[in-house]
């Protein structure tokens, strides 16, 4: 059985490091009253890791070495010994020097970190017992004073090399603004002047109608009147040959024209642009112009025609497998596909064709953007591509005759200076085209699809209008046999 006094500091120990009991904490005087028989061993064996670590005076010094400040007994720091702790790390220039500082924001700066330091010192307590407390006090008052010397000789240290920096870097900045200066120099000297835009000088009784859209990027309107310039010289390199059926063999102007009313049908039913049916009927007379195609590949040089101008213009073109499948599949995938490679060849890649309709857009612009004229204008315009003799002439000239008409048939007023001008052509200039788009209304119908596409409510019925109105002009426009269809007439 051990002793009673033995138990009793069993108990009380175990409750060594709850904060809530204070009536019974144990000191090591009272350890000692309790346990005097106790022999030292049996004493070692029951207390704590910390207890037993600060019981041996020579584990604390070589403890002390290491820098650890719970260590510092209350002998050393009484006989002048010097405190081993956080200061054995600082650098020879921020050793303690006797020197404080003398402003009253340092102090209150290093106020608060000595408060700091109080607080590590006080977590770091060596044991228990009055003997241990009042070493650790003076050991945290020895550690705060070092620590406000260390700090301020090194802060003494660093304000002259901040200085030396500041003063060092003060002809760098000035190298540097100089360096900018000359390449901004440099740079200045290497861009080349602004050409002045020159004002385009329009004749007497012209309007500027480009000047309205100056702040609009997209109708690039700085530029309008030269990009026509450069279309309408282009134009006479893409017009094919007019008589280039003379040396086809099979094949003939009615039967081109059958071809050319079932790509219209076409066009139709996929929804591509007017442009797309252009540059196609465009492809196939240039083509024609320099190859002899048998009968039986006619349909296939269309269809390819047509593929090759959706690839071109449209955003979304068809696959080639929707016009293998409108063809009746009377042709292969491979077949197109290698239709379109011989065209592409023929034609040297050359399809800078200057369409039709963006001459119609020009006019139009002079014409107010009237929207009944111009689907006028879009139907006369498809007439040139069914009727071989518009082949001579070019794409301006034909929508020129075609804004004409539409403007003759609803009673728009004349054609002024300002429309003459836009559209390039004078009345007199004119007069031959439009001519022929009467006689090809004034006749009877021969392209149905073409009739029945342009006779819905969405082109507000434009066949039917201009064929009722060219029967009722024939008479002044001097047409012979009007009953005769245009086969019949071209024999």
């Amino acid at each position: 059985m051990p002793p009673a006094g033995r138990t009793a500091r069993s108990r009380i120990a175990t409750n060594e490091n709850d904060e809530n009991t204070n009536s019974t904490r144990l000191t090591r005087a009272k350890a000692a009253a309790l346990d005097a028989n106790v022999a030292q061993p049996t004493k070692q064996a029951l207390q704590s890791k910390r207890s037993a670590v600060n019981a041996n005076p020579a584990a604390t010094r070589r403890r002390a070495a290491l820098g650890d400040v719970s260590n510092v007994s209350k002998a050393d720091a009484v006989e002048g010994k010097k405190p081993l702790g956080k200061t054995g790390l600082v650098s020879k220039a921020a050793q303690p020097t006797g020197v404080q500082k003398s402003t009253a924001r340092s102090a209150s700066t290093r106020t608060v970190l000595t408060a700091k330091e109080t607080k590590k010192t006080e977590v770091k307590r060596t044991g228990s017992g009055a003997g241990a407390i009042a070493g650790g006090s003076q050991k945290r008052k020895t550690t705060s004073t070092t620590t406000v010397k260390a700090d301020v000789a090194a802060e003494e240290n660093e304000q002259p090399r901040k200085r030396v920096h500041t003063s060092e870097s003060e002809p760098k900045k000035h190298v540097r603004a100089e360096s900018k200066a000359v390449k901004v120099e440099q740079v200045e000297e290497q861009v080349e002047p602004q050409v002045p835009v020159v004002e385009h000088e329009f004749p007497a009784g012209v309007k500027d109608l480009d000047s309205e859209d100056l702040d609009d990027p997209l109708m690039a309107a700085e530029y309008a009147n030269e990009i026509f310039e450069y279309l309408r010289d282009l134009e006479v390199k893409s017009i094919p040959n007019p008589q280039y059926m003379d040396h086809q063999d099979e094949i003939g102007w009615r039967t081109r024209g059958i071809l050319i009313d079932w790509l219209i049908e076409v066009h139709t039913r996929f929804h591509l642009l007017p442009e797309t049916l252009f540059l196609a009927i465009n492809i196939i007379d240039r083509f024609l112009s320099k190859k002899v195609v048998q009968l039986d590949r006619l349909q296939l040089v269309g269809i390819t025609a047509m593929f090759i101008a959706s690839k071109y213009e449209e955003v979304l073109s068809p696959h080639v497998a929707n016009f293998k499948h409108v063809a009746d599949d009377g042709f292969t995938e491979e077949e197109i596909l290698s239709a379109e490679r011989f065209i592409l060849g023929t034609l040297n890649y050359d399809l800078s064709y200057p369409n039709p309709m963006n001459f119609l857009r020009r006019i139009s612009k002079a014409d107010n953007y009237d929207i009944q004229t111009r689907t006028i204008g879009k139907y006369l315009m498809e007439i040139s591509l069914l009727d071989h003799r518009f082949m001579a002439y070019r794409p301006s000239h034909v929508a020129a005759a075609a804004m004409y008409l539409a403007r003759l048939i609803f009673d728009r007023g004349e054609w002024d200076d300002t429309i003459a001008y836009y559209a390039g052509y004078t009345e007199e200039e004119i007069e031959p085209v439009f001519e022929l788009m009467v006689d090809y209304l004034a006749r009877p119908v021969i392209h149905e699809a073409f009739y029945k596409k342009y006779a819905s409510k969405k082109f507000i019925k434009a066949s039917l209008v201009t064929r009722s109105w060219a029967k009722q002009s024939a008479h002044v426009f001097d047409i012979q046999d009007p009953h005769l269809s245009l086969d019949e007439l071209t024999g």
